[in-house]
């Protein structure tokens, strides 16, 4: 495979795998959260913001691609002559949001859902709620920061 091929797999890795894991997240915490504003439709908007906490990895392993992608000259129309290596290196900068991503969205979700079920009981802890889950969001901003800086100090 050229080295292209492996830039390009790099960027898809980042969206599919951290969009996987958000779609996971998302979906567990919604699930909390509609059994709350089923119960009591008040608190519809503090259990949707937990839910869409989750969902901010895939944003991040969207952005990783877009990078990636204008850095070989997929989104500027002229795509660059990259050796192995260097499509190689690009690969492997991907991976840590990707694969960070997945994880970290799926156990955010788990986390998400269990704030909601804080915010059902005692509305008036939605702050310390939305803590638990944002612990677990320090670990996708750190893989973000990774990918980020790989990406961009790779020499094409």
């Amino acid at each position: 495979m050229s080295g292209i091929v492996w830039a390009l797999l790099g960027a898809a890795v980042a969206v599919i795998f951290a969009g996987m894991g958000s779609a996971y997240g998302v979906g567990i915490a919604g699930q909390a959260a509609s059994g709350v504003v089923t119960e009591d439709p008040s608190k519809f908007a503090k259990v949707l913001v937990i839910q869409l906490l989750p969902g901010t990895q895939g944003i991040y392993g969207l952005l990783v691609a877009f990078l990636t992608l204008s850095k070989i000259g997929v989104l500027g129309g002229q795509i660059a002559d990259i050796s192995l290596v260097t499509g190689l290196l690009i690969f492997t900068a991907c991976l840590p949001v990707g694969l960070v991503g997945l994880v970290s969205a799926r156990h955010q979700g788990t986390t998400a859902a269990a704030a909601i079920g804080i915010v059902a009981k005692k509305p008036d802890q939605f702050g310390k709620a939305m803590l638990f889950p944002a612990m677990v969001e320090t670990y996708a901003i750190l893989s973000l920061l990774v990918s980020i800086l790989a990406v961009t100090g790779i020499p094409l």
